[in-house]
């Protein structure tokens, strides 16, 4: 006799219908997190001859992810150097295509392929780091998709996988102007006297490199953070400026 009681709305009853909010009201939906692997990869180009130039900070980066999982990425797997982590319960493969910078597409998209990463999962399960001659020497940005704005490696990827939503993580290597050649009308992210391709093909500074080295950090916890949490968690976190508030 309790439950049409419990289901009207007397005056004996009112408190009883209000105590439950599971008939009368909405419960948010908790999404659930992404499963499955997820590939995180790095742009560069193959040899020693380009091991510390500007155009493989993306090799740098995973190098540097996987030195603080305790790892060496030394296997080969669909064109491309590879490691094995776990993060957030997931399994995490450090990838570094040896197919060059303008041909890295044909390496990306077999590994989506070996891994079962298809077009429905790329936006959780698919990170790409590169270096950006357009951001500054000490920066990063993180977008979720984008035009390659005139990066090969970018550019082949986009064109491997017939789009561009895909999430990366640019890591800024253009040096600074002195602000008189900027006035004078100088690209603030070339070299003084140098064109961009060679510069990015430049072996790096000492000086250069030890401000690479504290954005590397910062690549791979938003990594981390990424897999862990959310895109939209570590743009939140990692794409503000360094005077911005909280």
């Amino acid at each position: 006799m309790t439950a049409p009681e419990i289901e009207g709305f007397s005056h004996s009853t009112r408190h009883t219908s209000h105590s439950a909010p599971e008939a009368n009201s909405e419960t948010p939906e908790v999404k659930a997190k992404p499963a499955g692997p997820v590939l995180v990869v790095g742009l560069g180009n193959p040899g020693m001859d380009y091991f510390w130039t500007p155009h493989n900070a993306g090799f740098m980066a995973i190098d540097r992810i996987a030195q603080q999982q305790g790892l060496v990425v030394q296997n080969r797997r669909c064109k491309a150097q590879t490691a094995t982590a776990r993060m957030g319960g997931r399994e995490v493969i450090l990838a570094k295509p040896e197919t060059f910078m303008n041909l890295s597409g044909l390496s990306v998209a077999a590994l989506l392929k070996e891994f079962g990463i298809g077009p429905e999962q790329r936006a959780a399960s698919l990170v790409v780091v590169y270096d950006e001659l357009d951001l500054p020497l000490g920066s990063m940005k993180i977008k979720e998709r984008g035009s390659p704005a005139g990066h090969n490696g970018a550019r082949s990827i986009s064109g491997a996988l017939g789009s561009h939503e895909w999430l990366r993580i640019r890591i800024g290597v253009g040096p600074d102007l002195p602000a008189e050649a900027i006035a004078a009308g100088g690209q603030r992210t070339r070299g003084v006297g140098r064109g961009g391709k060679d510069y990015l093909l430049e072996p790096m500074r000492k000086a250069d490199l030890a401000v690479l080295d504290e954005v590397l950090d910062r690549v791979a916890t938003a990594v981390r953070r990424i897999i862990e949490d959310s895109p939209a968690a570590a743009m939140n976190e990692f794409n503000r400026k360094p005077d911005d508030k909280v």
